[in-house]
């Protein structure tokens, strides 16, 4: 049986050919099995709006990594696929389109109608990413992919929301919050990205009532300052102590307001006095209840002044900022203007700043939720890969705030309550209720807001498998085994889901958190829009291959850091894959056998390939039981590219053109068999390539499976150690890889060949590679001896760890020659390295010239340094 590959390896023709080969196998069908034990991932739902990037090709080329390796290892390895509904960002997509296309707004269309609009653009554009996801070879099954507001999901939803109300843990109330006036709806703290923005500080003059004088406030939000209610300052200050229960006058609006004493006020922070305003701050909001001060709120929903600002009234409230300081400094009443820069609340999808203001909204609250959920994390039964994020989790857990889940759209799950319109009594329910519990009224007003994103989410790793129904699939694969995830999404959803699985499955949703960074450019900047550096995966997977391109993206990454992605590692990964596919082939064409074994005879080579993949087997095995992906890939990688390729098909070339039959076929056996095992090893990273050559190779005896994919993952076994064998042939690759090293260095071409004369004290273990020695490293015989020469005359010393090795190097080189050439090389490079370093030593060179020229010179230096050492190891050498 001879098969052969083509003689290019094109991975547009194989991917998409495998993927369906695949998909029609039923490969990645996971169920409940007895006899196995589970592995299960949820997948992180990319949003429906989602373009696949590559953050999102990071993290699923990780899931896949895990998850084929357990599914060879003989699990039942469940990938749950699904997408969430995104309520912002698809609500703000549509809009966009709808006012585009009609000029229209959801308004015009009504609540059902705009719903409507928003499903059938879910139905069209929803499918997007999971095509894209495909095409990375992700092996999820589809059979089981989950919508976050699917009829399974909202059922989940609502039995949540009802469950948390019933117990009290949710309630709605007017408090101070996150308000995006841009998308019009609340916001959780989790939501709010604070960013440092250059400002001012304003001192502003508030007369005492009595008119015996004035108090002075500091602040940076003067367009807040109509619904100030109260001047606090702390009741161990001296100044003011005399003016605690009295009143000021609020500049412009000329109401009178109460001064107030509170420790909130920091003793000795500016000028002593702060400015009350408990619509629109929370710190103010607390103090405000603790001294009973009216609440006013002055900036409505879209951001502009409401009734309640005076003159202000219908302005945005940054033009309500610029007016309110010119009258304030007309009126006399602006002392001074500082710069001062602060941290701003800006939201995290359209990056406009967040308000603070009082709302009724919906909250559930933490603080009973948050003490199992860091129980489970500090006593490590949820594990944090990396561990030092677990702190960053404990130190929000700790500190978390009631969580404000209400939100002003029309896209979501809306909140299953009902306000009676009778008696006011607000009806919670799983069902759609016909009259009011209290009063029996039956008209009933359902409340419009949607539940926050987040809340969905958080119940993702139970809703996708059947709760709160009791299904197998729940009780087989729950707790999951692993949730792969970035770092800036642990507050938003990791938190989340793992104080709602503690609640709602009184268990634990997974036992691991794989943590990874960042995908950002050659630079190290974050892939963005704005700056027009991200890269499209999918460009790189049409151009190099979706393998290249999964493989560039783990190696050299590390659990929880960042990574820089280079256009020129796909290219060196392509190469790669070049590698084995041509490898292959020649082990293909090779090869006589119809099945795989390894033989009973192994010679000294065969047994030090097999040993180092046994070692190779157990390592990539340990690394990826720890999550250390990067790690098993580039050991895959080395013995692939070194180990095998260029070594071990090499050292076999002479038995497989040779006339010993046995020795041939053993040659054959041990190829065919390293290279079926490394595919395996291989598969998880690389997967259409090890398929496609899989499929076209002698199957290992009693492994009969259609699919590489479901073979059977290699397993360390004892019988294949052979530590003595692997350290004679290391030994003797060692002076192979010297010789060649020294000859290099002296120009002398493979052609040329003389005896060699190799000096050791372990005999035996040069005599079984003495053919290697004069194959490989140019030799015409090779003389072993137990002592040095006598005569050192003319011969070049090369020492290894276990052997000294003399080459007659006059009978291949003409000396003065060679030493001739190295002096003209060396006085280049000297003079180049002279001129480089001029220009680093020049003073105005360096401060003047950008960044980028001067780090250029640097490295001609460097390279200059090289090359000169290098030429004068290679002189010492002649001479010597």
């Amino acid at each position: 049986m001879k098969k052969e590959l083509p003689k290019v390896y094109e991975p547009q023709q194989v991917e998409s050919r495998i993927y369906q080969m695949w998909m029609d196998g039923g490969c990645f069908r996971a169920e409940p099995d007895p006899k196995k034990k589970p592995f299960s991932i949820v997948m992180p739902p990319p949003n429906v709006t989602g373009q696949l990037h590559m953050g999102h090709a990071l993290d699923s080329t990780l899931q896949d990594i895990l998850t084929r390796f357990k599914r060879m290892q003989g699990y039942s390895a469940l990938w749950l696929p699904g997408t969430d509904h995104a309520g912002i960002a698809t609500q703000i997509k549509v809009e966009e389109e709808l006012r585009k296309s009609e000029g229209k707004t959801r308004y015009d269309l009504g609540r059902e109608k705009f719903l409507e609009r928003v499903w059938q653009w879910k139905e069209k554009y929803g499918g997007r990413i999971v095509r894209q996801q495909q095409k990375l070879g992700v092996s999820c099954d589809w059979s089981r992919s989950r919508f976050t507001m699917d009829e399974g999901c909202s059922k989940a939803v609502r039995e949540t929301f009802c469950g948390l109300y019933e117990k009290g843990y949710i309630y709605k109330g007017s408090r101070i919050i996150n308000w995006c006036p841009h998308c019009t709806t609340a916001l959780s703290d989790a939501e709010v990205e604070y960013v440092d923005k250059p400002g001012h500080l304003w001192y502003i003059r508030y007369p005492l009532s009595d008119g015996s004088g004035d108090l002075v406030v500091a602040t940076t939000r003067p367009e807040t300052m109509m619904g100030d209610t109260g001047v606090a300052v702390n009741p161990e200050d001296e100044r003011f102590k005399d003016l605690v229960g009295k009143t000021c006058i609020l500049p412009i609006m000329n109401r009178e307001i109460p001064i107030v004493a509170d420790d909130y006020v920091e003793l000795g922070f500016g000028t002593g006095a702060v400015k009350m305003t408990p619509a629109h701050d929370p710190n103010d909001f607390e103090v405000g209840l603790r001294h009973n001060l009216e609440v006013i709120r002055v900036i409505n929903d879209d951001g502009f002044i409401n009734e309640n600002g005076g003159p202000y009234s219908g302005m945005d409230r940054y033009e309500c900022r610029r007016q309110i300081i010119k009258d304030l400094e007309d009126q006399g009443y602006l002392v001074k203007t500082e710069p001062y820069s602060h941290n701003v609340g800006t939201c995290y999808r359209c990056h406009n700043d967040v308000e603070p203001l009082i709302s009724a909204q919906w909250f559930v609250k933490m603080e009973p939720l948050a003490q199992e959920a860091l129980r489970v994390v500090r006593d490590g039964e949820v594990k944090f890969v990396p561990e030092r994020f677990s702190k960053t989790y404990t130190n929000w857990m700790e500190n978390v705030h009631d969580w404000c889940i209400s939100r002003q759209l029309w896209w979501g799950h809306q909140i299953p309550a009902w306000y009676c319109d009778e008696c006011g009594h607000i009806n919670v329910s799983r069902e759609d209720p016909v009259q009011c519990e209290k009063c029996g009224c039956t008209h009933l007003t359902r409340d419009p807001d949607v539940l926050d994103t987040w809340f969905s989410s958080a119940l993702w790793p139970f809703s996708t498998l059947g709760w709160p129904e009791k299904t197998e699939d729940l009780k087989y694969f729950y707790p999951t085994s692993v949730m792969v995830t970035g770092y800036d999404i642990i507050f938003f959803w990791v938190a989340r889901m793992i104080f709602s699985g503690c609640e709602q499955m009184k268990e634990i949703p997974f036992h691991t958190v794989l943590i990874h960074g960042l995908v950002r450019d050659d630079k190290g900047r974050k892939m963005s829009k704005s700056l027009g550096n991200g890269i499209d995966p999918l460009e790189m997977a049409e151009q190099y291959g979706a393998d290249a391109l999964r493989f560039n993206l783990i190696t050299g990454n590390s659990p929880g850091n960042d990574t820089r992605f280079y256009t020129e590692k796909c290219e060196a990964m392509r190469n790669f894959a070049n590698k084995i596919w041509n490898a292959s082939r020649f082990v293909m064409m090779n090869l006589s056998i119809e099945h795989c074994r390894l033989p009973e005879q192994l010679e000294l080579e065969d047994k030090w390939v097999l040993s180092k993949l046994n070692t190779l087997v157990k390592e990539v095995t340990e690394n990826l039981d720890s999550y250390e992906i990067g790690v098993a890939s580039a050991k895959v990688y080395d013995f692939i590219w070194d180990t095998y390729c260029d070594w071990y098909i090499e050292l076999t070339k002479t038995r497989l053109n040779g006339e010993d039959a046995q020795s041939k076929l053993a040659a054959e056996q041990v190829l065919c068999y390293v290279l079926t095992q490394v595919l395996k090893l291989l598969h998880p990273f690389m997967p259409f390539i090890t398929e496609e050559i899989w499929q076209a190779l002698p199957r290992l005896e009693g492994e009969e499976g259609a699919f590489l994919m479901t073979s059977q993952w290699p397993e360390y076994r004892q019988a294949l150690d052979f530590p003595a064998e692997e350290a004679a042939m290391e030994a003797v690759m060692d002076t192979i890889k010297a010789i060649r090293a020294r000859r290099a260095e002296m120009n002398v071409p493979p052609s040329k060949k003389a005896e060699l004369i190799l000096s050791t004290e372990e005999p035996a273990i040069y005599e079984q590679g003495v053919h290697f020695i004069t194959r490989l490293a140019f030799a015409s015989g090779v003389k072993i001896v137990g002592e040095a020469p006598a005569d050192l005359d003319g011969l070049v010393t090369i020492v290894t760890h276990k052997a000294t090795v003399y080459i007659p190097l006059r009978e291949l080189v003409d000396f003065e020659k060679e030493l001739e050439r190295i002096a003209k090389e060396k006085e280049k490079a000297q003079k180049g390295l002279a001129s480089v370093e001029g220009k680093l030593k020049n003073e105005k060179f360096v401060a003047n010239a950008p960044e980028a020229v001067v780090n250029a010179e640097r490295e001609k230096a460097v390279k200059y340094r090289e090359l000169i050492a290098k030429l004068e190891e290679s002189e010492a050498a002649m001479k010597n």
